[in-house]
């Protein structure tokens, strides 16, 4: 399997932030003034019943990966889409409903640091990936949990991305394969907490999900055009380094 590793201090994406670029965080929502996250835009809480603004993270996962993309890019504006409450669970169809909001909320990344193995739900999210591949909408999502396909990131046209412990913190790795077209490997590892060792703190696919869209959004920066995977990785093929 071939494979491209990348570093942010190198092409294409040294000297780059992330600036402009709006994420959504589709998650249980964002602490905003947690000083690692450093301010959130407004966002909306998606349930089963409905949605409301209260965006507030009352179990910390999302506020997590919104400051691991805000450490690999901290010009973003982060959009908190609240889909969890007091348990990292949901339905497929509120997911569904949360990839639309993002949409409405002018997203141009959706980081989607969960999945389901269920194939059952693979259709309902399918036509929701769509409305984002025809709105020129990137989503980062783990493409597999335990060995088994993860949906929505093992569909058609998601940014599929694996834990890699063997990955720098900040390093990408690009793989391509025949079937799959490109996949991203990346560190486990969340923005490091002083006095606290990797091992006590949050770890996993969710947070290599979030440094891939760190690295991404400061690549969308660099070239606004960037829509769709197959661009992703035509790009990724010209500028990068073999690994």
């Amino acid at each position: 399997m071939p494979t491209l590793t990348f570093t942010l201090d190198q092409p294409p994406f040294a000297g780059r932030t992330g600036a402009g670029v709006r994420v959504a965080v589709i998650d249980s929502g964002i602490h905003a003034m947690h000083p690692h996250v450093g301010g959130a835009q407004p966002g909306v809480r998606i349930t089963a019943g409905g949605q409301d603004d209260d965006t507030t993270d009352r179990i910390g996962h999302g506020t997590a990966v919104a400051a691991a993309i805000r450490e690999k890019a901290p010009g973003v504006d982060l959009v908190p889409i609240r889909v969890f409450d007091d348990a990292l669970e949901t339905t497929a169809a509120v997911l569904a409903r949360a990839i639309r909001a993002a949409l409405d909320h002018e997203a141009r990344l959706i980081n989607i640091s969960m999945g389901t193995t269920n194939a059952a739900h693979r259709d309902v999210l399918q036509e929701a990936v769509d409305a984002t591949g025809v709105a020129g909408v990137l989503i980062v999502s783990p493409q597999s949990s335990a060995g088994l396909p993860a949906w929505p990131g093992s569909l058609s046209g998601v940014v599929g991305v694996l834990a890699d412990a063997t990955c720098a913190r900040d390093a990408l790795r690009l793989a391509t394969t025949g079937d799959r077209g490109a996949v991203f490997h990346a560190s486990g590892l969340p923005r490091p907490v002083p006095g606290v060792s990797p091992a006590r703190n949050l770890h996993g696919p969710s947070f290599a999900t979030a440094n891939v869209t760190g690295f991404l959004a400061r690549l969308i920066e660099a070239h606004p055009a960037l829509v769709t995977l197959p661009d992703l990785q035509r790009l990724l093929t010209g500028d990068g380094r073999s690994g």
